[in-house]
């Protein structure tokens, strides 16, 4: 079996042209300088890996992201040397024939292919809400899990079960990681997940056979180490306690922080503020609209979508310190003055009731 490398030199790619795309793509999967011989020795050794891709009850927004990234490198990588080789929506195959191409795969490649799952998959009444092929989604899962080298979770609904899980789950609806127990799990959320960080961790595990660091929800730390508040373009208003009322004051005007119109920023981690959506052109917080938190477990019912329920950074921490107060700034020190005078006001209550029974 050819080697990714010389898969590349029969295309004409040359020697110079393939330690550049190395170093970038050293770059681009998040990784220090340092680390762009053991790209090249990876590719210089490891096989063209297949990929498949299965989709469960979805909107196909993933796989559509996936086609929208603007990383030339990578895009040309997962879709002509690293090989996805089964997409219900993508492939050009169908029925019989996609279905003995996915067979082959699984045995051929067994132990080596990466499985991508877009999705939740429903467990409730036997998971009769999705049924691929005559099976099941739990049985699909399973069967293409089991001799895979590693599972991708793609999408909210793949990672954490999504807007399908969202109350009152009719269906069951549950992420991947709870189905798959004998693999490891890389969730990769969002409604939709960006496209780069899509591609860089299906390129990171095919190539370098390896899982990139993750948090403890299983995501990778590259991309979802900070929060969206980290780095918003915002940040400075917040820290001024400049907030916008409403969507037509003119604190939106002048590009005030969105937190108290529902922006869920300082409680979601992802890479929104940096790598940004449509080639690096914007994202939501840029554009005038708050962030829903979507790559979080329970994004849509962790409340009103335009209403504060994120607890701002370093308020908890301030709570029954007396120069806690002081160390916040001005809207969110009215905030968290309030959320703690509210808290020790519970406590004081609940010590109350419990001396009177005494």
């Amino acid at each position: 079996m050819k080697t990714i490398y010389e898969e590349l030199l029969e295309r004409g790619m040359t020697r110079r042209d393939f330690l550049k795309m190395a170093t970038v793509l050293t770059a681009a999967l998040g990784l220090e300088h340092t680390m762009v011989g053991k790209v090249v020795a990876a590719m210089e050794s490891k096989p063209r890996l297949p990929v498949i891709w299965l989709e469960f009850q979805d909107c196909a927004g993933c796989s559509e992201s996936l086609t929208r990234s603007h990383d030339p490198y990578l895009t040309k990588l997962l879709f002509n040397d690293i090989s996805v080789d089964y997409h219900e929506t993508l492939f050009a195959a169908a029925g019989k024939q996609a279905e003995e191409n996915k067979e082959r795969i699984m045995k051929e490649y067994a132990g080596q292919y990466v499985l991508v799952v877009e999705g939740s998959i429903p467990t409730k009444d036997g998971g009769v809400y999705c049924t691929v092929s005559g099976k099941t989604a739990i049985q699909q899962l399973k069967e293409a899990a089991e001799n895979a080298l590693a599972v991708i979770a793609i999408g909210t609904c793949g990672s954490f079960g999504g807007l399908p899980h969202a109350n009152p789950n009719p269906t069951g609806a549950v992420g991947a990681g709870s189905i798959v127990k004998d693999k490891p799990v890389i969730n990769i959320p969002g409604c939709p997940p960006m496209p780069e960080v899509i591609t860089n961790t299906i390129a990171h595990v095919a190539i370098l056979g390896e899982l990139p660091e993750l948090d403890y929800l299983g995501r990778p730390k590259a991309f979802y180490g900070q929060t969206i508040h980290d780095r918003c373009p915002r940040r400075p208003f917040y820290e001024q306690g400049k907030f916008a009322e409403s969507w037509d004051d003119e604190g939106a005007k002048q590009g005030w922080c969105l937190y108290k119109l529902g922006c869920k920023g300082p409680t979601t981690y992802n890479a929104c503020a940096v790598i940004k959506w449509n080639e690096g052109v914007s994202f939501p917080i840029q554009s005038n609209h708050p962030c829903l938190g979507c790559s979080e477990p329970n994004f849509w019912d962790n409340g009103p979508v335009y209403k504060p329920v994120a607890v701002p950074p370093g308020l908890l921490e301030a709570e029954g310190k007396a120069a806690g107060a002081s160390v916040l700034a001005g809207g969110a020190l009215a905030i968290g003055a309030a959320l703690v005078a509210a808290q020790q006001k519970k406590k004081a209550a609940e010590a109350g009731k419990k001396e009177e029974q005494r």
